[in-house]
């Protein structure tokens, strides 16, 4: 604390009082500075990875609900297990037309991040006619859901295999495990969700390789659900998926850089993910 000498000056006594009420300021040290940093990269990290953390989207597998380059933030904390420690928090199981966020089953690579929306939880009877889905037997007013067309391309065409699943087997390019799996979950010409799982599919039906071609989302693979766009760039799946080297990602931010204003979607930003 900064002090000063009193005295029986009355000119002087306001000037006294200040003095004694400013608190001492000074700079902080190196070590309390790179303490101070921690810090704030700890919370960071921590709201990162257990509360909340970034995403964009790779594929138009989830149009129109989600384009290609969409950067979405994700909830990981409702459909996380309930913990003691923070009572306040809202959890909930998956519910029917959730879009859930998730590890891949049965990886082609470790890791791999997929957004689908969840069709079927356990114990729902399911299945495709026309690319129609009949869940426990009702068909289902899908809005966002592409259907199959005979004007598009080859893949908007229909494929029985894929459209009037699971009926006649595992789509082409379905992965070895799906295929020797399926016909154990099919009763009645219904695919049957087990417990403790999740049956997904990407809202462009036809241009979506989801769990038709690699099963059922392991409850435990849920890592959580997509919130709202919080930034959306015009961008096309080619850009997006191919391999990131250094030059590659130096001439992604250069480009960015360039067309952030002319190719940022700007209706999309906060727009919400239903």
């Amino acid at each position: 604390m900064q002090t000063v000498e009193t005295t029986n000056d009355p000119a002087l006594e306001p000037l006294a009082a200040q003095n004694e009420a400013e608190p001492e300021i000074r700079k902080e040290n190196l070590a309390e500075a790179i303490a101070s940093i921690a810090t704030v990269l700890v919370v960071g990290l921590f709201v990162m990875t257990f509360i909340a953390q970034n995403f964009v989207i790779p594929s138009g597998s989830m149009e129109k609900t989600l384009l290609v380059g969409d950067h979405v933030l994700v909830d990981r904390v409702t459909f996380a297990p309930e913990t003691r420690w923070a009572p306040f928090v809202h959890y909930r199981d998956i519910r029917r037309g959730d879009v859930i966020v998730f590890l891949k089953p049965n990886p082609e690579t470790p890791d791999m991040v997929l957004v689908k929306r969840a069709i079927g939880i356990p114990g729902d009877h399911i299945h495709l006619q026309h690319g129609t889905v009949y869940l426990n037997g009702v068909a289902q007013d899908e809005p966002t859901a592409a259907k199959v067309r005979s004007d598009g391309d080859a893949d908007d065409a229909y494929q029985p295999a894929r459209d009037d699943f699971p009926a006649n087997g595992a789509p082409a390019g379905s992965t070895e495990v799906w295929n020797e799996d399926l016909a154990s979950h099919i009763q009645n010409g219904d695919l049957v969700v087990p417990p403790g799982k999740v049956f997904a599919m990407g809202d462009n039906r036809t241009h979506s390789l989801d769990g038709r071609f690699w099963g059922f989302v392991p409850r435990e693979n849920i890592l959580g659900r997509p919130l709202f766009n919080y930034w959306s760039f015009e961008a096309n799946s080619d850009e997006m998926e191919q391999e990131a080297g250094m030059g590659t990602r130096i001439g992604s931010l250069g480009h960015t850089a360039l067309h952030f204003f002319d190719k940022t979607r700007w209706k999309r930003t906060l727009h919400l993910i239903k």
